[in-house]
């Protein structure tokens, strides 16, 4: 049976529809050396956020994927209890963000004892909350990938392989294309295949020829700051990717949310619920058909999220 792990446990992929795999419901940007890092009574947390989940729910979203990973404030003790207050199926990450913010324990560990940790929090649970993660969340550094990045890719790569699940990498930059070509690279020296790597913020690789590359080795494309400002440029990238051929590799969502820790109330908060109340009433109006649309939102994300056996491929 096809799965994702969600904070509540095993869902099966088949009793899944539409899933955001880009979403923020807890984070914390002010570093891990910041007095209440990564801290917030979880009850706080579930007022500020429960509208929005309700919202998403209603609208038809049926799960999202919690991208905030170490080093940004993953709190699995607050998504335990978001989730026990909504029939979302939530997603959270092991995993560490770009050097600038990774604690100083994970600089120290070597590439096997990161692989080892991140293992322990994809099938044990996270800290000793028993919440196991469902995915792995990287990011790379805009100026290129450094030396401690580069060790923590290759130990998302081993954990990978031992548990089946996906990695997602944060690629953004003027080299992003580069960065993520490099990252596949990386990937693939430790045995993983590239159907198993998310080039998070494709979008702003404003070469196509590069994205196309990147999809040709097999990776998924995540188009994801969905917004009204921006639905022109998304509609037109989408468009293209259809034309190219990608539509079997392509994600959307918004990188929206989310609660900020150390600000009244959690601080500015965007909704979940753009893609399905106006992305995608555009994109029918543009000739997208219903089954594409599915494969987009609902099919695309259930493959790359799915948790799989050793040497199974999407």
């Amino acid at each position: 049976m096809a799965f994702i792990q969600s904070v509540r446990g095993p869902v099966a992929t088949e009793e899944l529809g539409l899933i955001l795999p880009h979403e923020h419901l807890f984070t914390d940007l002010r570093g891990p050396q910041t007095p209440g890092y990564a801290e917030a009574d979880p009850e706080d947390v579930r007022r500020a956020m429960q509208p929005l989940l309700d919202a998403a729910w209603a609208a038809g979203v049926t799960a999202l994927v919690e991208c905030s990973t170490g080093g940004v404030g993953r709190n699995a003790r607050v998504l335990a209890h978001l989730a026990a207050h909504t029939p979302l199926a939530i997603v959270a990450p092991t995993g560490v963000y770009r050097e600038q913010y990774m604690p100083a324990a994970i600089r120290r560990m070597d590439e096997q004892a990161l692989a080892d940790w991140m293992t322990r929090d994809l099938v044990e649970g996270i800290d000793d909350t028993g919440v196991c993660a469902g995915f792995i969340k990287m990011a790379v550094s805009d100026g290129g990938i450094t030396d401690h990045e580069r060790r923590a890719l290759a130990a998302a790569a081993r954990a990978a392989l031992a548990t089946g699940v996906v990695v997602a990498s944060h690629t953004s930059g003027p080299a992003a294309g580069a960065h993520a070509l490099e990252e596949l690279d990386i990937l693939e020296s430790r045995g993983l295949d590239p159907g198993r790597f998310i080039w998070v913020h494709t979008q702003n690789e404003a070469d196509r020829e590069v994205q196309r590359a990147f999809a040709r080795r097999g990776g998924w494309l995540s188009y994801d700051a969905l917004s009204p400002a921006a639905e022109d440029k998304f509609v037109s990238l989408v468009l293209w990717a259809l034309d190219a051929g990608l539509a079997r590799q392509v994600m959307l969502s918004h990188d929206a949310g989310w609660y900020r820790p150390g600000e009244p109330e959690g601080g500015a908060k965007r909704g979940y619920t753009y893609l399905v109340a106006e992305f995608l009433p555009r994109l029918r109006r543009e000739g997208v058909s219903e089954e594409t649309i599915r494969l987009l939102t609902a099919e695309n994300p259930q493959r790359a999220f799915a948790v799989r056996a050793a040497g199974e491929r999407a």
